[in-house]
């Protein structure tokens, strides 16, 4: 009887942890977004743009990470990130004008790029077998959105009983405890031939295939909506929603406000993504990855359209949540599953950091333009369109990426 690989290992445990407390952290400052603006007297674009440049650095950081993990090792990747991480946040904690909070985001987009998806993504990969690569890649990816189930929620609840700046402080002691796990990580290898193939050539062969630079396009949409709705969703739902019936189900269980209901908003897209990763994890085995991928920017562009064009009520905040959810992170392990199939184990964190630096361009774009157009127009409702836009463009521009491997040149 053929002895079968566990899907459950150290590596992925102590991945999900790393990333589910990061992602935490990441999710939350949309939250943010009003106390610091209301404080100072910003303008929505100020904090905006900080969240973008965190954003735009996070997806710079992240080949150069990659690269690091596979040069010098997983750990000293990831104990760099952290440090990194919870510098940013402490100093953050102390700026006081825009342009320091804005120049301090660098440091934490570095850290994210350091303790995040690119990196523990191709830990785990490495780590797994081919026949449980994609399921692990959903479960780490899960991971991230329990974390931000709880995190906004947190970080709204802690904003009750203390100043934002010791939030951040908080959060980056959170950080810093994920280092604990780090004895349960190894670094796996690959096969005999990816070893053998210098990282300039996998980057040279990757850069020549069309396929890859579809990905690259591809995932533009997905920073972009993603980013914009973590940074501008509670903020939208506190200022656009309907008023919470103060004797309905939503008043019954502590949900009386919309500040409350956008922080909620976000934990719940977090929570029905857990169950979206973990499908799209379980259907990447099976099925074609690049047409589950074109489903869901279809189902998302159908999803985002209604929303908008409806009354936007606390009803309708929640279905969009939950559904969104579910389609929130499942395009990740679909598309570092893609990039590992395509293109081999060896250099994965590398491959998927230049893919992710796409995401991240549309993620600074989504959150700089949110802040930008919404001081122009006052509301969020011409951004919404454009990510609509944008959504579909990805589900279109999937079709056409071929998924038989070519091989690693002996």
């Amino acid at each position: 009887m053929k002895k079968t690989d566990p899907l459950v290992t150290p590596v992925l445990i102590a991945g999900c942890v790393i990333v589910m407390v990061g992602f935490a952290i990441r999710a939350s400052f949309g939250v943010f977004q009003i106390p610091v603006a209301e404080e100072f007297g910003w303008a929505r674009t100020e904090f905006s743009l900080a969240i973008a440049i965190q954003n735009l650095f996070w997806g710079l950081g992240q080949p150069l990470f990659g690269a690091m993990a596979e040069k010098v090792g997983d750990r000293k990747a990831i104990v760099l990130g952290a440090l990194l991480y919870a510098s940013g946040l402490v100093l953050s904690s102390y700026a006081t004008t825009p342009f320091a909070l804005q120049s301090l985001e660098v440091l934490v987009g570095l850290g994210v790029a350091g303790t995040g998806f690119g990196v523990i993504l191709a830990v785990v990969g490495r780590a797994s077998s081919d026949e449980n690569r994609s399921m692990a890649l959903g479960i780490a990816t899960a991971a991230g959105s329990a974390g931000q189930v709880i995190g906004a929620p947190f970080a709204e609840m802690m904003l009750t009983i203390m100043p934002w700046q010791s939030v951040f402080l908080v959060f980056a002691g959170a950080i810093m405890a994920t280092l604990l796990v780090l004895p349960m990580i190894n670094s796996p290898v690959a096969s005999k031939v990816e070893l053998q193939e210098s990282m300039g050539v996998a980057l040279m062969r990757a850069f020549k295939d069309p396929s890859y630079a579809l990905i690259f396009m591809g995932f533009f949409s997905c920073g972009y909506q993603l980013a914009f709705i973590t940074a501008h969703f509670p903020a939208l739902v506190t200022e656009m929603c309907g008023p919470i019936d103060q004797n309905g189900v939503l008043a019954g269980i502590g949900i009386t406000t919309t500040s409350i209901l956008g922080a909620v908003a976000i934990g719940l897209i977090g929570f029905f993504n857990i169950g979206g990763t973990l499908l799209a994890g379980w259907l990447g085995k099976r099925y074609s990855k690049k047409y589950l991928l074109a489903g869901i920017y279809t189902a998302r562009t159908l999803v985002s359209a209604a929303f908008i064009l409806a009354p936007i009520t606390p009803g309708s905040v929640l279905i969009f949540s939950a559904i969104m959810g579910a389609l929130w992170l499942a395009t990740v392990p679909l598309t570092s599953g893609l990039v590992a199939h395509l293109f081999g184990i060896r250099y994965m964190g590398t491959l998927y950091g230049f893919v992710f630096l796409s995401h991240q361009l549309g993620s600074f774009l989504g959150v700089w333009l949110g802040g930008r157009m919404y001081d122009v127009s006052g509301d969020y409702t011409l951004v919404w369109w454009i990510g609509i836009g944008v959504g579909a463009f990805s589900a279109i521009i999937h079709l056409p990426i071929r998924e038989n491997r070519i091989a690693v040149p002996a």
